[in-house]
C-alpha cells in the first residue's frame, strides 16, 4: 500500500519575520463512529462528506498541502480516487489529535522537513470554508506565545444550544476558553437576559510541537466528564485561543444532522469549485 500520492509542493507559506512558516492541514476520519457509523462516506449532494471537507479545506491559500488521515481502506481509496493526499494510520486511536500526530510524523518523513503548524479539521465539518482556515491561523501568525487555536461561532437557536452533540464554550475577555461542555453553558435558568451561546467549531490549528506535547499529556477528569479533549489544556493551566467566525457551519453527528446540512448546502457556491 502506498501511503501518499501526487505531491506537488508549491510553497504557499507565509513569512514570520524572515522565517518561512510551513502549514499543512490534516483531516482525521474513521468509519467506526459510535454516534453515526460510516459517516465520512455519507453523501451530501452526491459527494461523500469527507470529500467536501477535503476539497474545501484545500482551497485555503495558506496551506502547503491538505491530507486525510484514516485507518479505513474505503476512505483511503476514495481520497485517492479524487486525486487527494491520504495517509493510512493506526486503527487504535481514540482521539483525532492522536491520528493527526501520527499522520504528521509520516508526512514529515515523506516531504523531508518538519512543518510548523498543523490545522486539524474534523471530517464531520462539511461546510468548512477556506476563510475559516485563514481565520484560525491568524493568531498563530501574530503571536508566538499562542500554541493552539479553536474556532467558535454563535448558535442561533435554543435547540442547537441544548443539543449534547454540540460542544459549547465560554470565553474570557481575551477570547480564551474558560470551559467547554456538551451541556448548555452558560446557564440560562438563573438569568433573564440573553446569554452568549457559543459553540466550538472543529478547525483547530496546533503548533507542531504542541500537538505532540498535547498528546503526551494524561487524560484529565473534566476531559472525561465533558468528553471534550480541549479541557485537558485548561486543566493543565494552559490557554486555548478562541476565534469567532461568522461563517455558517454545522457538524454532522447524526442522520438528522446530515439532512439538515444537505438542505443548508443547496445553494453552496464552493461546491462548484471542487476539482
Amino acid at each position: 500500500m502506498v501511503p501518499v500520492r501526487g505531491h506537488s509542493y508549491s510553497f504557499l507559506i507565509f513569512y514570520l519575520g524572515s522565517y518561512l512558516v510551513k502549514i499543512i492541514a490534516i483531516i482525521p476520519a474513521r468509519m467506526n463512529s459510535s454516534r453515526f457509523p460510516g459517516k465520512p462516506m455519507k453523501k451530501i449532494h452526491g459527494i461523500p462528506m469527507i470529500g467536501h471537507c477535503y476539497f474545501r479545506t484545500s482551497m485555503a491559500s495558506e496551506l502547503l498541502e491538505t491530507y486525510v488521515a484514516t485507518c479505513d481502506q474505503e476512505i483511503y481509496d476514495y481520497i485517492e480516487s479524487i486525486g487527494g493526499k491520504v495517509i493510512m494510520t493506526s486503527d487504535l486511536h481514540e482521539r483525532a489529535s492522536d491520528r493527526a500526530a501520527e499522520a504528521m510524523i509520516k508526512i514529515e518523513v515523506l516531504i523531508n522537513y518538519k512543518v510548523d503548524i498543523v490545522v486539524m479539521v474534523q471530517g464531520d465539518e462539511p461546510m468548512v470554508t477556506p476563510e475559516m482556515i485563514s481565520q484560525s491561523i491568524q493568531p498563530l501568525k501574530n503571536d508566538l506565545s499562542i500554541s493552539i487555536v479553536n474556532l467558535m461561532a454563535y448558535m442561533k437557536t435554543s435547540d442547537e444550544f441544548e443539543d449534547p452533540n454540540e460542544v459549547k464554550v465560554v470565553v474570557n475577555k481575551n477570547n480564551e476558553a474558560i470551559y467547554f461542555s456538551r451541556e448548555a453553558i452558560p446557564s440560562r435558568s438563573k438569568f433573564t437576559g440573553d446569554v452568549p451561546m457559543l459553540k466550538q467549531v472543529c478547525v483547530i490549528p496546533f503548533r507542531r510541537d504542541y500537538l505532540l506535547s498535547f498528546n503526551e499529556m494524561e487524560e484529565t477528569i473534566l476531559e472525561r466528564i465533558e468528553s471534550v479533549d480541549m479541557m485537558r489544556i485548561i486543566e493543565n493551566g494552559e490557554k486555548v485561543k478562541m476565534v469567532l467566525t461568522h461563517s455558517e457551519s454545522f457538524s454532522v453527528d447524526t442522520e438528522k444532522d446530515l439532512k439538515y446540512v444537505e438542505a443548508k448546502m443547496i445553494n453552496d457556491k464552493l461546491i462548484h469549485e471542487y476539482n
